[in-house]
């Protein structure tokens, strides 16, 4: 059996804890991780791919399995282009796995792509890139939010002072 590369795809605008603890766990099953930064241009994104792409490669940095890369397209073909093996995609809500079920279904239909559902940590649930982008738009304590880097991409982006 070759090696297990699970592909954990999203625009991650801005990437959180919630992100991480996923990327973590996942980390654990399997032999390793791709984060796939999505650019998604037709997406109104507060970062653009590049930024988000590093500010996730700080996050990981202490994880020697895991990389960071950007991807544009469907999912589905970048998994197959670069010989990945599964997609990973946490799920918080039930209204979460609706959507993400549909996604799910759609890449295996058109590429034979398998998806593992992951539930964040409880300690991680209540956080959503929305949510990030909410509270630092009013300079907000982000701390137990996000990685202390991600922290001040974020108030450089809002004007907030330190």
């Amino acid at each position: 059996m070759g090696e297990r590369v699970a592909v954990y795809p999203g625009t991650f605008d801005p990437p959180h804890y919630g992100h991480l603890d996923i990327v973590r766990r996942s980390a654990r099953l399997f032999d390793r991780v791709v984060v796939a930064v999505a650019e998604r241009p037709r997406k109104n994104l507060l970062f653009p791919v590049a930024d988000r792409v590093e500010m996730f490669r700080q996050m990981v940095r202490e994880l020697p399995n895991v990389e960071v890369k950007a991807f544009n397209g469907l999912l589905y073909e970048f998994v197959r282009k670069e010989g990945y093996g599964v997609v990973v995609r946490g799920v918080r809500l039930f209204t979460d796995f609706e959507y993400e079920l549909q996604i799910a279904m759609t890449n295996f239909k058109l590429g034979g792509v398998e998806t593992v559902f992951m539930m964040p940590s409880q300690e991680f649930i209540h956080i959503s890139s929305t949510i990030v982008r909410d509270v630092a738009s009013y300079c907000g304590k982000l701390q137990d939010l996000v990685h202390p880097f991600v922290e001040r991409k974020l108030k450089e982006r809002f004007g907030c002072s330190s």
